[in-house]
């Protein structure tokens, strides 16, 4: 079953699919769990026992009945009951949200509703459910428990927009650059990003790079970005440098490690990622960049100290001088990745598991590892105070009176989303003339019955208004979006006086994100709302 308010990829090979109206994704979700209390379906299984703040839950559901969210999320009241009763009634069930759930106005809200989804109907942690990978770096805890998750330790200078995991929404960059007093933003890094693309109100961000004072960019482009750096820093060709995936591989369905060595040799005058971010890493503290090699050293001995350290690690007790000497790979980067492999969950040990993993048990196998099944990890993986599944934290709790008041929106007006393409994932592959070959993809998707009432014709243009902004795109009328939905890629926008993306220049397309509006987050995450933005759309004349 797939819910999305346009007809993907996926959804066209779906058992069914329903159309959701951007942004009320929680609206649906909270449907969800008022069937599942208001019918007695509630069922938590192996969580019996591990679970605080159900009755808090049931709570906050009442509100929320299927009838009272079907008009606000699109979605039939009589579809939302029939799915929670068949996710109820499954031997096994995953209730899986991505980025289109996340971008939105309650973004956090949603993500944690499909947490008590699965909670409420026994499928977190489960074969067949939604369970945790462990990944080959990482080690699993002696015991449950921990300090729990705090947002809001500071917040931003100009807007007093609460941290997150110590970092402060890019929404309020420009503020924090053009307003000037104690703090002000006068010099910024980039890494292989494309903010003046890819940030709400991004024309506002783009004349606010004109006043740093300094500016560095780690990139292999000069883009829309880039061009307002100071100084370009491109790493190597990826070909020349290794490949293990430290994010990737805390989110498979199936524990596995691999590694990728270098296809070709070492260019003796580039860098790579880690020693120009080393060298920058070094300047910041004002040394001397040309010890790379001492930052890069104490970084590793950091990481096998703290193992030292630890009474439950494999080496406890041990010396860092024996350790190190231990240590393989070829640079900085695969030693760390060998000191972490064999500290991880699968690893040697540095000698205590002869059988364990480490670096050159991965180049010794190219095609990587099957490190077997994912299993059960609650209570381990927890690190609440309680040591429990602590299913209705305060700060959750207290955003759902905002959500309550959505239900009481007009729902009759248009709507944007975003979406990708596979050789359109992010703005860089527009300069790949491979990935370029086709029709063009930069085009406003619009619903038959909207093109009618609109007034607009395949292949004409429209102009496209939100709070913030205006542009101008090519129109394409489709069924694949729900009515009331319109669909404009992001990444585009190319061409800008300064850059030298010359394949991508020949067909810029449009900047969806001068369309969203910087003022509009999920302000418990610090996300910026993406999707579900309000636009009105005319015929270009």
């Amino acid at each position: 079953m797939v819910i999305d308010p346009r007809r993907t990829r996926t959804a066209a090979i779906a058992d069914d699919h329903l159309f959701v109206r951007p942004g009320g994704d929680a609206l649906l979700l909270f449907g969800l769990v008022h069937t599942l209390f208001d019918e007695q379906l509630v069922a938590l299984d192996r969580l019996d026992g591990q679970v605080r703040g159900v009755d808090q839950v049931a709570v906050l559901a009442k509100d929320f009945a299927p009838e009272q969210v079907s008009a606000a999320c699109g979605v039939p009241a009589a579809d939302i009951r029939r799915l929670a009763r068949e996710l109820a009634a499954a031997p096994t069930a995953a209730v899986y949200g991505r980025i289109g759930t996340c971008a939105v106005e309650f973004g956090t809200l949603t993500s944690w509703l499909v947490d008590v989804v699965n909670v409420l109907t026994g499928n977190l942690d489960r074969p067949g459910g939604v369970m945790f990978p462990l990944a080959p770096h990482a080690r699993p805890a002696a015991t449950p428990g921990g300090k729990g998750f705090r947002v809001g330790r500071w917040t931003s200078r100009v807007r007093g927009l609460p941290e997150v995991k110590g970092e402060l929404p890019v929404a309020t960059l420009a503020d924090e650059i053009t307003t000037p007093g104690d703090g002000q933003v006068r010099a910024l890094v980039t890494v292989a990003g494309n903010p003046v693309l890819s940030t709400p109100n991004s024309g506002q961000l783009d004349e606010a790079l004109t006043g740093l004072e300094f500016m560095v960019s780690v990139d292999p482009y000069l883009n829309e970005t880039t061009r307002h750096a100071d100084v370009i820093l491109p790493p190597t060709d990826p070909a020349r440098v290794g490949h293990y995936d430290f994010a990737f591989l805390t989110l498979v369905v199936h524990n596995m490690a691999a590694y990728s060595p270098p296809v070709l040799p070492k260019d003796p005058g580039g860098l790579d990622e880690s020693d120009i971010l080393a060298r920058l890493t070094l300047i910041a503290a004002g040394q001397r960049f040309e010890d790379v090699a001492v930052g890069h050293e104490l970084l590793l001995t950091q990481v096998l100290q703290r193992a030292a350290d630890d009474p439950g690690s494999p080496v406890a007790s041990r010396t860092t001088a024996d350790l190190r000497a231990l240590v393989d790979g070829d640079g900085p980067a695969e030693r760390l990745l060998d000191a972490r492999l064999r500290l991880g969950a699968y690893g040697d040990g540095f000698g205590a598991d002869p059988d364990g993993l480490t670096l050159r048990k991965l180049l010794d196998h190219p095609h990587g590892l099957d490190l077997g099944p994912l299993r059960p990890r609650i209570p381990e993986v927890l690190r609440t105070p309680s040591g429990q599944v602590e299913l209705c934290p305060e700060p959750v709790a207290a955003d759902v009176a905002r959500l309550r008041a959505a239900l009481d929106r007009p729902s009759d007006g248009l709507v944007l989303v975003g979406r990708r393409h596979l050789r359109s994932n992010n703005s860089w592959m527009h300069n790949v003339p491979a990935l370029m070959k086709g029709r063009d993809r930069c085009t406003l998707q619009v619903h038959p019955s909207d093109a009618a009432a609109l007034r607009l014709t395949d292949g004409g243009r429209a102009t496209v208004a939100s709070r913030v902004g205006t542009l101008t795109v090519a129109v394409e009328i489709t069924d694949t979006v729900m009515p009331g939905v319109v669909s404009l890629p992001h990444g585009w926008g190319h061409g800008a006086p300064g850059t030298r993306m010359p394949v991508a220049a020949a067909r810029p397309g449009v900047n969806s994100n001068i369309l969203t509006d910087d003022r509009a987050i999920d302000p418990l995450s610090g996300n910026s709302v993406l999707n579900g933005i309000p636009v009105t759309v005319l015929p270009t004349t």
